[in-house]
């Protein structure tokens, strides 16, 4: 990847894109140009699903135009029907893809320490209604899978994994795109591993192979035929080659984030009133997210969010509101129901992490949370 450090100027927002060499993703185009292929499922679309196969450790996986359209489209590729157990606090993408679908969110509280949905309150948010779990792991904080998984099994439930924040984690050697009846990974320019925009589904049942490559082609079957109401959900040469490129370098990115993650553990841990993820020993992350929640601490929240501001470093408020409290879903669901959920969110705040951030910069941040 290309070197800036400390050659970066201007702001600091709190992610920024990873990039491959300028020369190394021109020659990729080189073949767009001369074959004029540029979408409908190419030969770099083939061979970036299948260096992802290998790389998340799956043995299906769909790419898609992003990881929205993924996840919207592997709902309907499972024919559901009911309600849908999630959490409140993600990315509203998780929401909406459930109500998109025709089907009905059903908030179940998070766990104080992870943030991921409560697997021991899981099974109060359980009807005659329900049909499917969607959890999300949250900032590469795995859900509690086992558990989650032995109430899906004796209920019935399919267990749909919200991923976008994992890709390329592993859970004891296995790799994350294995868990659940099938898992969603975002390729936006802002996650750890991108393709611009873009998506995958990874999934456990082979058979849903030719609907969910169907339904993100118009629900076409053949030339003459088409049997669903599918979408454009097909991901081009051009994002394709992006994440080839990126590909390349993901283990020397990972790499990096972890060496600034660990640097801000090491300025901020042990801060009374200021609260940071323990790290799982089960778990291979890929430092995706530095969430920090300031709980008692003497600034709030919005207090460091301000003076952050002030010295142009834009931190986030990740995930703020919950989304039980949208102005789109109002009346509809109270957030005194997540309680947990809706703390967090008004406590925590997420730090500028990305590969290419420069240590000097996570110090100063440190120096302004911490003065």
């Amino acid at each position: 990847m290309r070197e800036k450090g400390k050659n970066i100027k201007g702001p600091i927002a709190v992610t920024r894109s990873s990039l491959p060499p300028l020369e190394e993703y021109v020659e990729m185009l080189k073949p767009l140009w001369e074959s004029a292929w540029l979408t409908n499922m190419g030969d770099y679309h083939e061979e970036l699903k299948r260096q992802l196969k290998i790389y998340l450790k799956t043995q299906n996986l769909e790419l898609f135009v992003n990881g929205h359209m993924a996840l919207e489209l592997a709902l309907q590729a499972l024919g559901l029907k009911g309600e849908v157990i999630t959490t409140p606090f993600s990315f509203a993408s998780t929401t909406h893809a459930i109500v998109r679908n025709g089907l009905t969110p059903v908030f179940g509280d998070i766990d104080p320490e992870n943030y991921t949905l409560d697997a021991e309150r899981l099974e109060d948010r359980i009807t005659e209604n329900t049909c499917a779990i969607l959890p999300v792991h949250v900032y590469g904080n795995l859900c509690d899978v086992d558990r989650i998984q032995e109430i899906a099994d004796r209920h019935g439930l399919k267990v749909i994994y919200d991923a976008a924040h994992t890709f390329g984690e592993e859970l004891d050697g296995r790799g994350v795109a294995e868990l659940g009846d099938l898992s969603m990974f975002s390729f936006h320019a802002t996650k750890v591993f991108h393709s611009i925009e873009g998506g995958a589904v990874s999934y456990r049942d082979p058979g849903l192979a030719d609907r969910l490559y169907q339904l993100k082609n118009f629900g076409i079957m053949n030339s003459e035929s088409v049997e669903y109401v599918g979408a454009n959900g097909k991901m081009n040469e051009f994002q394709a080659a992006m994440g080839l490129c990126n590909l390349r370098h993901i283990d020397q990115e990972i790499a990096k984030r972890k060496r600034l993650a660990d640097h801000y553990r090491k300025r901020l841990s042990n801060t009374e009133g200021i609260c940071l993820c323990s790290e799982n020993p089960r778990v291979r992350s890929n430092y995706a997210y530095m969430p920090v929640v300031f709980d008692g601490y003497k600034k709030n929240r919005d207090q460091v969010f301000e003076e952050l501001a002030r010295a142009d470093i834009h931190a986030r408020k990740y995930f703020y509101p919950c989304i039980n409290s949208y102005a789109c879903y109002r009346g509809l669901f109270d957030e005194k129901e997540t309680p947990v959920a809706a703390r967090i969110s008004r406590q925590v705040l997420t730090l500028p992490l990305y590969a290419e951030l420069d240590p000097e910069i996570v110090d100063r941040i440190c120096d302004l949370i911490l003065v």
